[in-house]
Order: C-alpha cells, then structure tokens, then sequence
C-alpha cells in the first residue's frame, strides 16, 4: 500500500522545504508544485511533495492515518479519529452520485 503523508511546511528554499509531521522533520522536493511557504500543507510521498492541502484536508488525513495505525494495533472502535462522520449519514460526493 502506498501512502501520502501530511506535511506542514517549516522553511521553504529552492526546489525544497523543510517540513513537519508529528515532531518529525524532513526536507522534501517540491518541483512538482512550485513554490511553497512556511505554513503550507503538503501531500508527501516517497521524499516528495505531490499535491497541496487545506489545513482541513490535512487534519481529515492525518485523523484517517491515526485510526489505521490504531487498527494496526489492534484497536477496534476508531470512531473517534471520524468527528466529521459522527453523527451523520456518510454521503457519496456530487461526481459518484451522478450530479454535476
């Protein structure tokens, strides 16, 4: 399985930037989506950024990632990594509904 990590951008330079996850740092290219500054969120994979985020879409991924590991460990109710699903009905989006 390949996974994309969250990363929150610390310092940017040319082609790079120092980025954070859970106290962890790491330089990653960033050639395939420009310019970044302190404070961006990116999507890393493999050492590099491959798409930008929302603050929110970080959280939303990073809180999916938290329940795998906890599954991996044996956990069996993760409820609590979904807040934006407690509550509710999950709902496909528009483009698998069929709407435009």
């Amino acid at each position: 399985m390949c996974v994309g990590l969250p990363m929150r951008v610390v310092e940017s330079g040319f082609g790079t930037a120092l980025c954070e996850r859970r106290g962890d740092r790491v330089r990653i290219d960033t050639l395939l989506v420009g310019e970044v500054a302190a404070g961006d969120w990116l999507l890393a994979f493999q050492g590099s950024a491959v798409r930008r985020l929302t603050a929110e879409e970080a959280a939303e991924t990073d809180a999916a990632l938290a329940a795998l590991e906890a599954v991996l460990a044996g956990a069996e109710d993760v409820s609590s990594h979904f807040a934006d699903l407690a509550d509710r009905e999950p709902e496909l989006p528009a483009h698998l509904r069929g709407e435009h």
